[in-house]
């Protein structure tokens, strides 16, 4: 399964473009695989809670590595209702070989949607191994190696290591559009072809 997530505000983004052209490439190599999609910008998820806390507590305590047992945890009301946010989210993961990810860059990190997302579904000491992450994204500068920017980068680098180091997940892939700001900001119209170069060579490897 390919669980298809986007993270944009803007409609027309162009993480939501990249994210789309892979989405399609992707169900085209697995036509038989299913395909779940959520707008974590049109249907954010709510922030967590006292009783999701609960919930986390609950399995740290009793050391409850199996994600089909996270369910004993629910002892209370306020943690049934926690849950019930939980599940759909955490169910969707589990079933998924494939997670992409449509986000932009917001404020050098990820919007506040997606991250209430992977606070819901994330819980101690939690395996993901065996499943893959794709990143599309779209930033206003330059943040790849060596650029200036490069330290203020943490879109990329705290997705990556939440994966790898949290959820275990090897296969992490990024696939970034810069310099997306050149469009608008008079300052940046230098650098406009750059810009056009990264969102073809992104497309193009979001098309492979």
């Amino acid at each position: 399964m390919l669980l298809h997530l986007d993270a944009s505000a803007r409609r027309a983004s162009f993480s939501r473009k990249l994210s789309s052209v892979y989405a399609r490439t992707w169900r085209t190599a697995h036509p038989q695989a299913a395909y779940v999609y959520r707008d974590l910008a049109a249907q954010p998820p709510p922030h967590i809670g006292e009783a999701w806390t609960e919930l986390c507590d609950h399995i740290l305590k009793h050391e409850i590595t199996d994600i089909s047992r996270y369910e004993e945890a629910v002892r209370t009301p306020a943690r049934r209702e926690a849950w019930s946010v939980v599940k759909p989210l955490l169910d969707e993961v589990v079933a998924a070989e494939v997670i992409l990810i449509g986000t932009p860059m917001y404020n050098y990190s990820i919007p506040s949607a997606l991250k209430a997302w992977l606070d819901q579904i994330t819980f101690p000491k939690m395996s993901l191994e065996g499943r893959s992450f794709v990143v599309t994204s779209a930033r206003g500068g330059a943040y790849g190696p060596g650029t200036p920017r490069e330290p203020y980068d943490h879109q990329e680098r705290y997705l990556r290591d939440f994966f790898r180091g949290h959820f275990r997940v090897e296969d992490v892939r990024f696939i970034h559009a810069e310099l997306v700001n050149a469009r608008l900001d008079p300052s940046l119209a230098h650098l406009r072809e750059r810009h056009e170069e990264s969102l073809a060579a992104a497309i193009e490897e979001a098309a492979r």
